[in-house]
């Protein structure tokens, strides 16, 4: 016999609804709610101790449970309560489950077992009702256990209230009180109990969990989806088991990793496996088509920047052997993670993340976010190869202050610098020292090893390194464009004093608006201090400020005025001593009056005053 059409489906519609007539459901977080200590998920060294406490008999008066949500606090609160009144203990000291005192616990109507939610009663008339209580003995069991739940939502009235009692109950009373603010708790009342702190649950605690909870439901999964339950709930065993209700009623039974990331709006790591390939292959069209599909997906693009920090970061803790255990996802995923840690250097990471910390800080800022994104993007698909000559000159330093300085930069990209003309008597000098511009193409000059180290360690150029924009250059491309190979030569026609003089004064006559340090300036006598370095002496802590805080507008003129990148600046406060230093008029005629004895006399009988 055949059933027609739709006939199977209308015959489990009417399966379901018979047995949701006979059992009601219960979502998951209440029905898988533990009820032993070996059932509590992910706080086994916790459980232990109480476990300990109860063997022994050491049971203090009042215990604080603190952690974060949905982690098994009022839980063990509960079972904690049901361990010291159970009438016949498991040997492994655990409730029996089957006594007077466990089963009305469980069912929720035991005497022995009061509970108070501090959120919505947290006068001191509720608190006035809890010590009234107090004074009524247990009738079956040994213990009266008082749960109060979020317990730093009391007012500052009813913890003062609380005081005496939670100091000294009767010894048949026990306090259990729980909160996810352990600092919002006043330090009177933490001083009087024991502190219990409630971690995190791991991501594979949870799946472990997830998968015997979905065994006992029936519903099919994949690990890789429950990884991604796990993730989402973040560290909450509740949220994860909601989470898990919500996935499998969607799904009808079959929770797969496709249905979980739809259903959370959650973007798939392999979009970010992808980008971040192409990142380390410099493809910048791979890139932006995989940001156009999460785009297309629905996705923000600053949940997607954010993402993809993440995964950066992921990246970056999978690199190192030592630091695996700081992922928190699953097994599998976090072998892949590995797997693409092992083909980038350490130091594409942090440069990685700093881009895109920039763009999620810039994000709300921008008129064009999506232009911005891209231009992250492309930026990071250039950490790794940059771009040649002349089309990497948004890496150079550029003149502060300068309106013509992109002009004279790119006429220094684009075309060779004239050499000036030497001397009549000074050719034979000039012949056997080049200019370094004048070098053949197919020996550049980089500023790479030793010299760049020696010119990097000085203050002013240190200063004029923080001048320049935010783009990372980790390695030189592999080949170099022979046409602007001597763009990238270093400077260093040699300096004379005279030369450098004119520089100086032309600084001067150029920016008089900085008036403390053309003053300066003026005053200050330069003088050379070994090769391609100026010593500058000043006399005041105020000049020397001035000096640093133009110190790269002022060296980046005279090393182009000099052509000559390896020019440093040394300038230093004059520690002479006061009276060395020139006086003032006044001063000097007092001091030629009090060293000249017959001066003094010859004002004296004028009946002269200095003035």
């Amino acid at each position: 016999m055949s059933l027609p059409k739709g006939g199977k489906s209308v015959i489990f519609a009417k399966q379901n609804q018979i047995m949701s007539e006979q059992t009601p459901y219960i979502v998951s977080a209440r029905k898988y709610r533990p009820a032993t200590f070996k059932t509590v998920v992910g706080q086994r060294a916790l459980t232990a101790t109480l476990k300990n406490a109860i063997d022994t008999r050491r049971l203090a008066q009042a215990y604080l449970f603190c952690g974060p949500r949905g982690v098994g606090k009022t839980s063990c609160a509960r079972i904690f309560a049901k361990t010291i009144n159970c009438l016949s203990p498991t040997p492994d000291g655990e409730a029996c489950g089957q006594c007077e005192s466990c089963r009305s616990i469980e069912q929720g109507n035991s005497f022995n077992l009061v509970e108070l939610d501090a959120a919505s009663n947290n006068s001191v008339d509720d608190i006035r009702s809890i010590t009234e209580q107090v004074n009524v003995p247990p009738q079956t069991g040994q213990y009266r256990v008082f749960i109060i739940d979020e317990v730093h939502m009391l007012s500052n009235a009813a913890f003062n209230a609380f005081l005496k009692t939670l100091e000294e109950p009767p010894k048949y009373v026990v306090f259990i009180l729980a909160t996810t603010e352990k600092h919002k708790v006043i330090p009177t009342i933490l001083s009087r109990c024991q502190i219990y702190d409630f971690k995190r649950i791991t991501v594979n605690d949870m799946i472990e969990h997830l998968e015997y909870v979905a065994r006992e439901e029936g519903v099919s999964t994949d690990r890789e989806a429950l990884g991604v339950i796990a993730l989402k709930a973040d560290g909450a065993m509740r949220d994860a088991l909601s989470i898990f209700d919500q996935v499998s009623a969607s799904s009808r039974g079959e929770v797969t990793y496709q249905n979980t990331i739809e259903n959370l709006n959650v973007l798939d790591y392999d979009f970010y496996f992808r980008i971040v390939d192409a990142f380390r292959d410099g493809d910048v069209p791979a890139a932006l088509l995989v940001y156009k599909e999460i785009r297309d997906k629905g996705f923000d693009s600053l949940f997607f920047v954010n993402g993809l920090a993440a995964h950066v970061r992921d990246l970056m803790v999978a690199a190192d052997p030592r630091t695996v255990t700081l992922l928190e996802m699953s097994e599998e995923v976090s072998k892949r993670y590995v797997e693409q840690a092992r083909t980038l250097p350490v130091q594409w990471y942090y440069a990685a993340m700093r881009l895109l910390s920039d763009c999620d800080l810039n994000y709300r800022t921008a008129t064009g976010k999506r232009l911005l994104v891209e231009l992250t993007l492309i930026r990071l698909c250039q950490l790794l190869k940059p771009a040649t000559p002349p089309f990497d000159s948004l890496d150079r330093p550029m003149p502060l202050g300068d309106p013509t300085a992109e002009r004279k930069a790119a006429s220094r990209e684009t075309q060779p610098q004239a050499q000036p003309a030497p001397h009549p008597q000074a050719q034979p000098q000039v012949a056997s020292h080049p200019h370094p511009q004048a070098q053949p193409a197919s020996h550049p000059q980089p500023m790479q090893g030793a010299t760049l180290a020696k010119s990097a360690s000085t203050p002013a150029v240190k200063a004029r390194q923080l001048s320049r924009p935010s783009t990372f250059r980790l390695s030189e491309p592999s080949h170099s464009v022979s046409a602007n190979a001597g763009s990238l030569a270093q400077r260093s026609t040699p300096v004379t004093h005279e030369r450098f003089m004119q520089g100086w004064g032309e600084f001067i006559a150029r920016n008089p608006s900085l008036h403390i340090l053309v003053n300066t300036m003026r005053g200050a006598h330069p003088e050379p201090n070994g090769e391609n370095c100026y010593r500058i002496v000043v006399d005041h802590p105020a000049q020397l400020q001035a000096f640093e805080l133009s110190m790269p507008k002022l060296l980046e003129f005279l090393r182009d005025f000099l052509s000559n990148d390896l020019l440093v600046l040394k300038v230093e406060v004059n520690t002479a001593p006061v009276g060395s230093k020139q006086l003032p008029p006044r001063e000097f005629l007092r001091q030629v009056v009090s060293d000249n004895p017959a001066m003094a006399r010859f004002l004296s009988d004028l009946n002269a005053e200095l003035v």
